[in-house]
């Protein structure tokens, strides 16, 4: 056996064990103490939980790479309008004239609307270009509309244009290695990129970062239909993303024709529905092409009690993002519909009704951090310390076997078994106390194929 470790003395269901690891998966498991170790390399648990290595089943990784050297302007990050025109003022001393400026995570609550004329008042001579935090929308200034070519008369407002942004602003060096160490700090050793690209060089330059070693974790991607399959064995493919728009949805036969095409290349679908109105064209699609394994439901942010019984029949994933209610709950209390508010986010409501759910973080649209997103599960509770939908809050064990489970398996959660591949979480405290408090920092070390990748 090559690449022998130990980790000595951890909790595995409860028990004290000592795990061996060889070859990238788990050889051996006895009783703590009971059998010398194989090598004299070993892991010293003290008592800490060993769980399977957490799946974050929603990111978008370029974005994330993207948004490390970006100004973050989102409610959370300034508090009003000043604030905002104060920290993108400073992103821009310095900079060359031809220098882009890029601002992520905003919302209507810190400034209002933005368009070309609300930026030249802040920054207008710089190009700059706003992301709002759902992604789908950028606002750029006039200098940067001029940049990219843009119709003069535009009003900056480009909303899901990413692709045609892309290939008319300056190329970013994007830092994935810093990406992968956040990743790992936080127990996290797989990811499904639900990146809705058509371009060959993104799944390229993932690919490249995956070999390297810059990202040191599983790495599944989505795509549309039409991005060439993957050349490099270090990305798996998972599922078709099609989106169904939150502010203009797509006829009917448009989406059949997506579902049909990812089902002519043997794929399942992920499809982003966020409203109400957008997961009631999906399940039309879905009874009209059929469903099929793995196919998913991405976000589901507003699922009502009428549609249960199709989700389940169809045998759907709902792919949720639960520690939204905690970043952006204090806004749906104000924004949304009185009528959907006790439909968001729901986690526990699906789960009773039979529907398979899995957790998802949406970053760089939202954090991160997955024992922040469980602790948001489990109270329900927002920045302010609302509660926002009780009857949703999940049991702490039950919210972590929603990120237990493999890309290919998300509702199926990971044991720590003889002959599993060694992708693994050490905590620092025993798991009944993690789960009484979850928390990012009790996180002691992670390995990948069992190898040690990151070490408090």
């Amino acid at each position: 056996m090559n690449d022998v470790l130990t980790v000595r003395d951890a909790e595995v269901d409860g028990v004290r064990v000592d795990v061996t690891l060889a070859d990238g998966v788990v050889r051996r498991i006895v009783s703590a103490g009971s059998e010398r170790p194989l090598s004299d390399a070993v892991l010293e648990a003290h008592g800490g939980a060993l769980l399977p290595g957490l799946h974050d089943h929603h990111v978008h990784l370029l974005a994330m790479a993207a948004a490390i050297d970006s100004v973050p302007v989102g409610p959370g990050d300034v508090q009003d309008a000043a604030g905002f025109g104060a920290a993108l003022r400073s992103a821009a001393v310095g900079a060359a004239s031809d220098e882009w400026i890029r601002a992520v995570g905003y919302h209507e609550s810190v400034a209002g609307e933005l368009d070309r004329y609300a930026l030249d008042a802040v920054v207008p001579g710089t190009p700059l270009r706003v992301q709002h935090r759902s992604g789908a929308l950028w606002v750029l200034n006039s200098a940067a509309l001029a940049a990219v070519g843009a119709d003069p008369g535009h009003d900056g407002r480009f909303l899901r244009a990413d692709e045609w942004l892309r290939g008319r602003m300056p190329s970013r060096r994007l830092d994935l290695a810093a990406v992968g160490r956040r990743l790992v700090s936080c127990g996290i050793t797989g990811v499904t990129d639900l990146t809705p690209t058509s371009d060959a060089s993104e799944v390229a330059l993932l690919a490249a970062a995956v070999a390297s070693g810059e990202l040191q974790i599983g790495v599944t991607i989505t795509g549309s239909a039409d991005l060439p399959a993957a050349a490099s064995p270090e990305l798996r493919r998972g599922p078709v993303k099609v989106v169904v728009g939150d502010h203009a949805l797509p006829s009917l036969d448009d989406l059949l024709a997506r579902f049909r095409a990812a089902r002519s290349l043997g794929r399942a679908v992920a499809v982003h529905c966020v409203t109400r109105e957008a997961l009631v064209l999906a399940l039309v699609a879905w009874h009209e092409v059929g469903s099929a394994p793995g196919d998913r439901i991405e976000h589901g942010a507003v699922v009502p009690p009428e549609v249960f019984a199709e989700l389940a029949a169809l045998g759907l994933t709902v792919v949720t993002q639960p520690s939204f209610v905690r970043e952006r709950g204090d806004q749906y209390l104000t924004d949304v519909d009185v009528a959907d508010r006790p439909h968001l986010w729901r986690c526990r409501s699906l789960v009773q009704a039979g529907i398979g759910v899995a957790f998802g973080s949406d970053a760089p649209y939202g954090s991160i951090d997955p024992w922040a997103m469980q602790r948001t599960a489990i109270d329900r509770r927002t920045v302010a310390g609302s509660v926002l939908g009780a009857g949703e809050s999940l049991a702490a064990g039950d919210a972590l076997t929603r990120m237990l489970g493999a890309a290919e398996a998300p509702t199926v959660p990971r044991s720590i078994v003889v002959g599993v591949r060694a992708d693994m979480c050490l905590l620092d405290r025993p798991l009944a106390e993690m789960l009484a408090a979850p928390d990012v920092g009790a996180v002691a070390a992670t390995l990948v194929g069992g190898t040690e990748v990151y070490r408090r």
